[in-house]
């Protein structure tokens, strides 16, 4: 029963404290916030939680507890502004107790009419009009507009464009993953002094084109495929799919559209005969765990998979949390678990079985091999088929043979087979006397050594790559609490109802492929370029990436996700199109430089008043110390190599040893994507950069601080090797004198040209350290030479030791770790 009297106490002391005008409420960013953060639990999507039969997630379900324009009658803002203990709304137990400022937003909402949006991720996205603003000089792009009605609004003004060198480092890190040249930098620079736009843009083009470009995105998507070279869990096996990394660099190099690269991936086996590369392709969703330990249950294992593509699907492309849906109802989105296993059900044909061979597979080159391997094979084919009618041929002739042979020209072994009757000889004896009759035939064994040649030709340009394949038709039931064993309702393939629904309801990989990159699809787009701008500035429009449901952050910039999100559908999906208008924008190319005032107001960078200041990524860590100690290789694809290590003699629960050995040659100097990924112990110099280990799709590397980071830069063998590089490439690059060595390692590490204090501290520090190598020889020789290797002819061990010690201090500079 309402108590009016308590009611009326309750919204005076609520509404003492309010201006005599507050501002409108808006629903999206004030009040679904402090619903799914307070109320869902109970009173949400999930009708089997759902306390007193209200929910608050839909207006219909809501006007139970609300009366709109009405806050007497509205019953939901008694219960959260009650003092007693049996009324109060969240229970007390709860710890959810509405502050003040919450309770006075919903009693303005409901004043204003409760109106209720759908959630905005849910609606299919517009072309916003791009805003006006007061300065007309500053924006360069339409994105700029939108940034600076915002940053207008909040009486900030954006930083002044960052400085030459500063832009190409920042770009070159952003589109390749390492730092310019000295030749590029300089060559821009040059330009950029005449014709700063149109040197800008084509510096812009230049990386875009480099192959280094699919190596530095691919990592990001491989985080998102969970892509690893083992299985996992306990004994974590090898597995051979590095051939889908490299279908990805390629993809990304080729600008590969995006929806194109969606449905390849999701369904490239549906598709109307498709390519090796589309097979390749579908490598994504074999990425899973997979159990191969004895005792296990290889369905328990198919299932789990089957699970883990439903939720990485629509975590990849939808930024949805779908996997809550699997054991209940979503208890904060519009998510049932019949719907979760809908979605199962479309992905629950597949061949694979989790049975320990990773099938099916496919034979496929390597990249860049596939004219030598299509021919080679053809080849072989002919070879076969004539080497099949030849030996048909001699093997009729074989009985003939052993009649007229003479025993005593024969091989001794030969010979006592001819001496035993042809009816009474075993089948090793059989075999051994047709091999060695075919071996008197010149054409048979012309052919024969053609096959072997062109087999083992194919050995050195092929591997084999797990593949998805569409099998028999499987029931699916809805699994009880998530378990494969307890099984409810057979449900159909399917689609949340709260999306837009497919046209044909998604009753395929093909057709769910289709539908994310549709255009009713009102997700797809503005995850994607969400996730190309979270690239970019180090966060999200959306900062939890991973999240665009209720309970995710909203936009800092709705109308500029949302052109973002209409402009990539208009480019076509274009990726590096995208991408340029991104990094052309002013936004973008504003100093990184923050001021005091700014850092109190907007620590996070979330209005865009500057420029992107974030640590590299693990990869790019490690690449650029091998890139300016020119020890890195460009060789690109192929097999995982093993950088150096350590070793711990340890192995995996009924598996083989967790060491590796380093690879040989320049293998082991070759970037970050092509380094083994194993599960149950990743490579540790990235791991401790934030790396993740690729159990399950990561979505976004949440970077941490930490003393282990600079152990890794100081005494990793990689970064020895490196600024050991450095240093011998200063002595033999950097000129006559010792400035002019320092400026040189200087560029090589941080592009720009060093300040004469910076130039004045390094030269300080290379008389201190060479003095003390000169007093000891044996500390020299180990600084200079382990473990990159002897010095070459002429090199002075105390010079080199003296470089080193300066080149490991620039390769651990935090301007060098960051991108400025």
């Amino acid at each position: 029963m309402l108590r009016p009297s308590l009611l009326t106490a309750v919204l005076l002391l609520a509404t003492s404290h309010l201006p005599a005008q507050a501002p409108n409420v808006d629903f999206t960013r004030d009040v679904r916030p402090i619903l799914a953060g307070k109320c869902f639990q109970c009173h949400g999507p999930d009708d089997k939680v759902r306390k007193a039969g209200l929910r608050l997630d839909t207006r219909p379900g809501a006007l139970k507890a609300i009366t709109p324009g009405d806050i007497a009658k509205s019953e939901i803002l008694r219960r959260v502004g009650s003092a007693d203990l049996n009324v109060q709304m969240p229970p007390a137990k709860l710890g959810k107790k509405l502050s003040a400022t919450e309770i006075d937003t919903l009693k303005r909402w409901i004043e204003q009419g409760a109106p209720y949006p759908p959630h905005w991720a849910y609606v299919k996205p517009s072309r916003p009009s791009v805003p006006d603003v007061k300065d007309k000089n500053w924006p360069l792009t339409p994105l700029d507009r939108f940034v600076h009605a915002r940053l207008e609004k909040e009486g900030l003004k954006p930083q002044a464009m960052a400085d030459p060198y500063t832009l190409i480092r920042r770009l070159s890190i952003d589109l390749t993953g390492l730092p310019p040249t000295i030749a590029e930098a300089d060559a821009f620079v040059k330009e950029d002094a005449a014709k700063p736009q149109a040197a800008y843009e084509k510096l812009v083009d230049q990386f875009l084109a480099k192959k280094a470009y699919g190596e530095r995105w691919a990592s990001i998507w491989l985080d998102l495929a969970r892509y690893a070279d083992s299985q996992g869990f306990a004994n974590d096996p090898d597995r051979t799919i590095w051939r889908y990394r490299d279908w990805v660099i390629e993809a990304l190099n080729d600008n590969l559209p995006y929806d194109k690269f969606t449905i390849d991936q999701l369904a490239g086996d549906m598709l109307p005969s498709p390519t090796k590369a589309q097979l390749i392709a579908t490598g994504f969703h074999r990425n899973t765990l997979t159990n191969t330990e004895g005792g296990t249950s290889p369905e328990e294992f198919r299932s789990a998979a089957v699970v883990d593509r439903a939720t990485t699907t629509f975590q990849v492309w939808m930024g949805t949390t779908l996997a809550c849906a699997q054991c209940h109802n979503h208890k904060y989105d519009p998510f049932s678990q019949k719907e979760f296993f809908q979605i199962y059900a479309i992905l629950n044909n597949c061949e694979d079985a989790n049975g320990g061979n990773d099938a099916p597979t496919i034979a496929v080159a390597f990249a860049g091999q596939e004219a030598v391997f299509e021919e080679t094979t053809k080849k072989l084919a002919d070879s076969r088929t004539q080497f099949d009618a030849q030996t048909k041929a001699v093997d009729a002739k074989q009985a003939e043979w052993e009649k007229s042979a003479d025993a005593g020209k024969q091989p001794k072994d030969i010979a006592d087979i001819l001496k035993i009757a042809a009816d009474k000889r075993n089948p090793a004896q059989k075999t051994k006397l047709n091999l060695h009759y075919r071996n008197t035939d010149d054409s048979w064994k012309k052919l024969d050594a053609e096959i072997k040649a062109f087999e083992a030709k194919l050995k050195t340009i092929s591997t084999t790559t797990p593949i998805m394949k569409e099998g028999k038709p499987r029931e699916t039931h809805i699994q009880l609490r998530g378990n494969y064993l307890d099984k409810g309702d057979k449900v159909m393939p399917g689609l949340p109802e709260a999306l837009p629904a497919a046209k044909d309801n998604a009753k395929n990989r093909l057709t769910l492929a289709k539908w994310l990159v549709s255009a009713d699809n009102p997700l797809t787009a503005r995850v994607a370029v969400n996730r190309l701008w979270e690239e970019l500035f180090g966060t999200g429009i959306v900062e939890t990436s991973e999240d665009f449901g209720t309970q995710g952050e909203p936009p800092s910039h709705p109308e500029l996700l949302d052109y973002l999100a209409t402009e990539y559908f208009r480019l076509g999906w274009d990726t590096k199109a995208l991408i340029k208008l991104i990094v052309t924008s002013a936004v973008y190319r504003q100093s990184s430089h923050v001021s005091d005032d700014l850092a109190k107001s907007d620590p996070f960078n979330r209005l865009l008043a500057r420029g992107p200041r974030v640590r590299l990524a693990a990869e790019a860590v490690r690449d650029q110390a091998l890139f300016a100690g020119g020890l890195l290789s460009p060789k690109m694809y192929g097999p995982p190599v093993q950088p150096p290590r350590p070793s711990f003699g340890l192995s995996a629960a009924f598996g083989g040893s967790t060491d590796w050995q380093p690879s040989p040659g320049e293998d082991k100097y070759r970037r970050g994507v092509y380094t083994k990924v194993r599960r149950n112990s990743p490579y540790p110099s990235m791991t401790t950069f934030d790396a993740p280990e690729r159990t399950y799709c990561n979505i976004r590397r949440l970077r941490t601080n930490t003393p282990l980071q600079a152990l890794v830069t100081l005494n990793d063998p990689v970064y020895v090797e490196a600024a050991q590089a450095l240093g011998r490439r200063v002595l033999k690059e950097g000129g006559d004198t010792d400035a002019a060595k320092i400026a040189y390692a200087f560029r090589l590490v941080l592009t720009r040209p060093p300040t004469e204090v910076e130039v004045k501290r390094l030269s300080d520090l290379f008389d201190k350290v060479h003095a003390k190598y000169q007093a000891n020889a044996t500390q020299a020789t180990a600084m200079a030479t382990k473990p990159l290797g002897a010095l070459p002819m002429g090199m002075d061990a105390v010079d080199v030791a003296a470089w080193t010690v300066v080149a490991n201090v620039l390769l651990n500079l935090d301007e060098t770790l960051a991108k400025r």
